[in-house]
């Protein structure tokens, strides 16, 4: 089966997704496909396409080698949501193609796999219609603003805003085969995930 994996920021998706390649799922991640969009409309030079969608100046985005910040380019489309439409609009459907080309590969590859694909606005772009089971990661806000503050050296009041420019999570929630709460301990999660998967093969087993 092809299943999506998604959820709020800093819910948890990776630790998720890592958890599911253990029991022998194929892991996806749109994120990581989205870093090579982003490296091809970069260049050392210039900064090229994405300098000129942006309407910024190259060290506005690059770090001391020349190379993009990517850190730079989310402080800087998420204090702009003209900014960071542009750019969606731009690498979605780049980061889609590329993400169906490694899907029909491994699914030709490894066909008795089951194939996890992660992906944060895998709802907001409409392709969880696409897949075969949508599982949807959640914790509560509170948890989520600390890691955002952790992980991503924010401010308060700058994790509580990359929470609100998202989707709800309770409209992702809503449209769930699968929910996963990622508010607790690694363990918890774990034994939730060991049930989705046994629920995944179980529904193999009856679609064949």
């Amino acid at each position: 089966m092809l299943i999506g994996l998604t959820g709020g920021i800093a819910a948890g998706k990776s630790s998720v997704a890592a958890m599911f390649g253990d029991l022998g799922a194929l892991l996806l991640d749109s994120d990581k496909i989205a870093h090579t969009v982003l490296h091809d409309m970069w260049e050392m030079t210039t900064g090229g396409r994405l300098v000129r969608l942006l309407d910024v100046s190259m060290p506005e985005l690059s770090d001391e080698n020349g190379n993009l910040d990517r850190r730079k380019l989310s402080r800087l489309v998420f204090a702009d949501a003209e900014r960071r439409k542009r750019l969606e609009e731009e690498i979605h459907p780049l980061v889609a193609a590329a993400s169906w080309r490694m899907i029909d590969l491994a699914r030709k590859v490894l066909p008795s796999r089951h194939i996890v694909y992660e992906s944060a606005l895998l709802v907001e772009v409409g392709r969880h219609k696409t897949m075969d089971r949508l599982v949807v990661v959640f914790a509560d806000d509170r948890t989520r603003i600390q890691r955002l503050m952790a992980r991503n050296s924010l401010s308060e009041d700058e994790a509580k805003a990359r929470l609100a420019a998202q989707m709800p999570q309770l409209e992702k929630v809503r449209l769930a085969d699968f929910v996963i709460d990622n508010s607790n301990s690694l363990e918890e999660t774990s034994r939730q995930v060991a049930k989705v998967w046994e629920a995944f093969n179980a529904g193999q087993e009856e679609d064949s």
